[in-house]
């Protein structure tokens, strides 16, 4: 049996976005990270709405930076905060979690 491989092996996932959006897309990917980090803190905290608020922006954002993944993360974290689905919130963390790790970014030239 092959051991499992840590995340860092694991297969990049390639964004290509406008040269116009270079600049701003390295703020854009650490404000996802702070995002991430208090999502887990509004878990243990039971605070729902701002994950709701959070994911809702994400949808919003992540197509106008090229990424689509984001835009559909934010939309499920915000159903699952209405719903109060604690199983698909926790999923969608570790699913961001995993992209941010994951993503490489690529300019379009």
């Amino acid at each position: 049996m092959t051991p499992a491989r840590p995340d860092t092996d694991r297969e990049k996932i390639v964004v290509q976005i406008d040269p116009d959006l270079e600049a701003i897309v390295p703020g854009f990917l650490a404000n996802r990270q702070r995002d991430l980090t208090t999502i887990e803190a509004c878990l243990k905290q039971g605070d729902l709405n701002t994950i709701r608020l959070l994911g809702h922006r994400m949808k919003g954002d992540g197509g106008g930076y090229g990424f689509d993944q984001i835009s559909t993360i934010g939309h499920h974290l915000e159903e699952a905060a209405l719903a109060k689905d604690l199983v698909t919130l926790q999923h969608q963390q570790e699913h961001l979690r995993d992209f941010l790790a994951r993503v490489t970014v690529v300019c379009k030239r």
